[in-house]
């Protein structure tokens, strides 16, 4: 065992007991306490390497295992020259990679495999009995961690499929109609939200989108509409009227049946005056009234005794309608909902969700919103499941579903592996969910040893179905389990730690720890509030182009994002000013560390960050998750954003709308600019030998320790 490592490191690789949980902060040598773990037990306890599994969650945390265990065997350094060079590509990287596996014997036994990549081998060579073995993979789009199935995956993927079968059921003409009803109210009309914030959109207080498109002025009037519409009788919605030289607008009229209707509310106009002109021009007329909008049984039966009998012998009331112009120009909202079907598909497969038992709570549901999503999304996702059973098709939750069923039911294949694997490491330990734990237990012999590694504070996950408790909670699903703590953060100054410290501090689920750091430094962070978007991607270029003239590379400096969006008018700006950027989501950017982070879009409220898509009642309805812990996690995907930082780290954000997230960070941590402020009532002060900007407060300068009296005012 190497002896730079911690007491803590080598207190946990040394311990004998069969469960152990290796609980670490950010930059606390998580992936080197695995490796040097296996390490020991080849070289100290004599373990044979095919004895040896560790588990990772992604295919590129699986290959940098392999290449730090072969960079360590390679004496020559030859290896670690190859992967480093920009100049190779990802693919004569893999070929390298598997030739070095097959020089250094001992590591090509290891079985160092992805959730996914184990399942995937479980069922080929043994799932006959249980699934047609020559099953093909389903992804979804945005998945992009499991690419070594490419070739072995479905031409189509889960958006495809659910989107085929939309469109399947919408030949259905009551389900059509259903479902672009659901489309024109809740993400077209969007009518849950007050009206107020969408008053540009709706003119003339017309807020309710008919079925044929046009707006209308109330949900009672939107019936009436659709309901004609439903039975393909032609209607003119509040038609010019012009009876003795007067004009007004009538509700509706259907000229088939040369009838106008009027509905009657308690916001309309008093009848009497239109009564008087329709008489008087001899225009028959018949009114509906709001009390009927209770029943549709009476609305109904008004309409049809209006209407119905006085229409020309050849009406046909049955058209067909066709999804293609039924939906036209709602492809954005169509996506959207599917969208939603694909993440509530992932939560029912991770939490075992019973539809059958689903349908029966949705029938005491209030919120019509929420009936009518569920409504038109169950019947995809169970036809979802027909569909990949007749096509030999697996997801990634299945894939780990039919692998561990195999597993239970088939017990010489479990046997094999309970005998084979002695150890079982599994990196990432935060991020498992329920059919990843059914899986562990279910492979594992009971007599081996569990090593787990990983970080409660970095669980970020719970959209995908992770579940922090089985972290927080180890000993409670493993007996006996002892927890080791790894305290000393390597990757981020002291300025950087303490901050993370203190925000994660706010989280009340979570395992205790105390980080410190191992680096130190006078450099705070720095936290930008401009009066606008553009103020802040102006000061975000000065700050890059002034990192540049430090010596710091573009290599060196990384963006990170709430979401996507949320970068689209940087990258323009960006790329006209010539700056090059590394830019990635905070999820995305998990694992990574870079010298200099900066984090835009830390703006208080919709579309900002925080930011809990899972407060919609939609996804509450399967997992009920009280708002702060939906909270906590938004507050664990800040502290993996600015851990990321290694020695500079740059909060931007608007003035007025600063993130809660900021206002966590104690002021000892942080110093804040404005764009409001002029130079000299900033206090500013440069220093000489570097110009790094300074406060007046500093002794000496943090970025190249020139001390006090040889700092000038910048005038």
């Amino acid at each position: 065992m190497k002896e730079n490592l911690s007491t803590e490191q080598q207190s946990a690789i040394k311990e004998e007991s069969l469960r152990i949980l290796v609980l670490a902060g950010a930059g606390a040598g998580k992936t080197r306490t695995i490796l040097e773990k296996i390490i020991y037990l080849i070289k100290e306890k004599g373990v044979k390497p095919y004895e040896i599994m560790a588990i990772t969650f992604t295919k590129n945390a699986a290959n940098e295992m392999i290449d730090r265990l072969i960079i360590g065997a390679d004496s020559s350094g030859e290896f670690q020259s190859y992967i480093e060079s920009k100049d190779i590509s990802a693919n004569d990287i893999r070929i390298r990679r598997l030739q070095e596996k097959r020089k250094h014997k001992w590591i090509n036994q290891l079985t160092i495999r992805t959730f996914h990549s184990l399942c995937y081998t479980i069922l080929r060579n043994y799932g006959a009995k249980e699934f047609d073995n020559k099953f093909k993979l389903l992804s979804d789009t945005s998945n992009q961690a499991e690419s070594q199935f490419k070739k072995l995956s479905a031409d189509e993927s889960q958006y495809e499929i659910l989107h085929k079968l939309l469109i399947e059921q919408c030949q259905d003409r009551t389900f059509l109609l259903y479902f672009k009803r659901f489309v024109l109210d809740y993400l077209v009309d969007r009518i849950h939200l007050p009206h107020k914030a969408n008053l540009a959109h709706f003119p003339q207080g017309k807020y309710y989108s008919s079925l044929r498109g046009e707006k209308v002025r109330s949900k009672s009037e939107q019936y009436i509409c659709d309901w004609l519409y439903r039975h393909s009788i032609e209607y003119q919605y509040e038609p010019s009227l012009v009876i003795d030289d007067v004009s007004f607008r009538p509700d509706f009229f259907i000229p088939q049946a040369n009838i106008f209707i009027e509905h009657v509310s308690n916001i309309s106009a008093s009848m009497d005056r239109k009564e008087r002109l329709f008489t008087k021009g001899g225009r028959t007329f018949a009114k509906t009234f709001e009390f009927m909008m209770h029943d549709s049984n009476i609305i109904n039966s008004a309409l049809s005794r209006i209407v119905k009998n006085r229409l020309p012998g050849n009406y046909q009331e049955v058209v067909a309608l066709k999804y293609e112009e039924e939906l036209k120009g709602r492809h954005a909202e169509v996506r959207n909902f599917l969208r939603q079907v694909v993440r509530v598909l992932e939560i029912c497969q991770s939490d075992r969700v019973d539809i059958s038992r689903l349908k029966e709570v949705l029938k005491t549901e209030p919120h019509e919103r929420i009936r009518m999503f569920y409504h038109c999304s169950l019947p995809l996702i169970m036809n979802y499941y027909n569909y990949c059973l007749d096509k030999s098709y697996l997801d990634f939750n299945q894939l780990m579903d039919k692998a561990t069923d195999l597993l239970n039911n088939q017990k010489d294949v479990a046997q094999k592996m309970h005998q084979q694997f002695k150890y079982v490491l599994v990196d990432e330990f935060q991020d498992v969910n329920q059919i990843q734990m059914q899986f562990i237990k279910t492979m594992m012999n009971p007599a081996a040893q569990l090593f787990c590694v990983g970080d409660d504070w970095q669980s970020i996950y719970g959209f995908r179905g992770s579940d922090i408790k089985y972290i927080v909670e180890f000993n409670k699903f493993f007996k006996d389990g002892k927890v080791f703590p790894l305290s000393t953060n390597y990757r981020s100054n002291n300025q950087i730690v303490g901050a993370s410290n203190q925000v994660i501090s706010n989280n009340q689920y979570q395992s205790k720890k105390n980080i410190h750091a191992f680096s130190k430094s006078n450099r705070k962070i720095q936290v930008f509030a401009g009066t606008d978007i553009e103020d802040t991607i102006f000061y975000m270029i000065a700050e890059i182009k002034a990192l540049y003239e430090r010596d710091v590379s573009k290599d060196d400096i990384l963006i990170l994002y709430r979401r996507t969006k949320m970068f689209a008018p940087y990258k323009k700006a960006f790329a006209k000013a010539n700056i090059k950027v590394n830019a990635k989501t905070i999820h995305a950017s998990k694992g990574l560390e870079s010298k200099v982070v900066f984090i835009i879009g830390l703006t208080e409220g919709y579309g900002g960050f925080p930011d809990i898509w899972m407060g919609d009642r939609i996804y509450q309805t399967i997992r009920p998750v009280k708002y702060d812990i939906l909270m906590e996690e938004e507050r664990r995907l800040f502290y993996v954003a600015i851990t990321r930082a290694k020695e500079y780290l740059y909060l931007i954000t608007e003035l007025g709308v600063e993130s809660s997230f900021i206002e966590e960070i104690p002021s000892k941590f942080k110093l804040l600019y404005t764009s409001e402020l002029k130079v000299g009532e900033r206090n500013t002060i440069k220093c000489p030998s570097c110009h790094h900007r300074l406060e007046k407060e500093y002794r000496f300068c943090p970025e190249c320790g020139t001390i006090r009296e040889d700092i000038i005012k910048v005038e």
